[in-house]
């Protein structure tokens, strides 16, 4: 499937929840949702069909919007849910949250977890005191994530520290603004991750 290019506002408009795509925007009057709460395009406020299959793809199409992976990626992640033990609804989003992308976006180095992946993929950061450039890689209890020191001053990164406690930060995670860097303090659990996602339901697709 194509990466989509297109108003992430629009995204939100279609599953009719916030997703929180656009940063501190998504928590103001300019939010698409508090202006148009109806889905986008010419048959938006008509009545919508509903079925099993496209309640469950909603869901995973939420999944995937909220942590801006592509279908073949966002699978990957699933199967590597399935061959862990225990829950694979919960194993999953598990692994979602310990991306690097996502982790920099909880701590409040980016806005949103599409500006903090940006800031990954550029070399802003470190990894247990290493440069790394990988969005996708997954860290552990005791890992620490740093940005670097010629990136410190980056109006990005200071204007996303200074909304971070709008939206709080993680029990699981732990923020130094003094030192800029955050510590993975344990894996999240179950009810550490709030989402507007029923994981039961993609994991029932995937199941067909």
């Amino acid at each position: 499937m194509a990466k989509y290019r297109g108003p992430v506002c629009r995204l939100c408009r279609r599953e009719g929840e916030k997703l929180f795509l656009k940063g501190t925007r998504c928590m103001t009057e300019k939010c698409a949702i508090e202006r148009r709460s109806y889905p986008p395009g010419q048959h938006g406020q008509g009545r919508q069909r509903t079925s099993d299959y496209s309640l469950q793809l909603r869901e995973k199409q939420k999944l995937r919007w909220i942590y801006g992976l592509q279908e073949c990626q966002f699978r990957g992640v699933f199967e590597r849910a399935e061959r862990q033990t225990g829950v694979t609804g919960d194993a999953l989003l598990r692994l979602l949250e310990c991306r690097l992308d996502n982790v920099t976006y909880r701590l409040g180095f980016g806005a949103s977890r599409k500006q903090a992946r940006q800031l990954v993929s550029h070399g802003h950061f470190k990894l247990n005191g290493k440069k790394i450039t990988v969005a996708g890689a997954l860290v552990k209890p005791g890992d620490v994530i740093e940005i670097r020191e010629r990136s410190r001053d980056l109006v990005a990164i200071l204007a996303a520290l200074e909304s971070v406690d709008s939206r709080g930060i993680p029990d699981w995670l732990e923020l130094d603004r003094g030192a800029f860097k955050g510590i993975v303090r344990a894996l999240p659990a179950k009810d550490q991750i709030t989402l507007p996602v029923n994981e039961q339901m993609v994991v029932e697709l995937y199941s067909r």
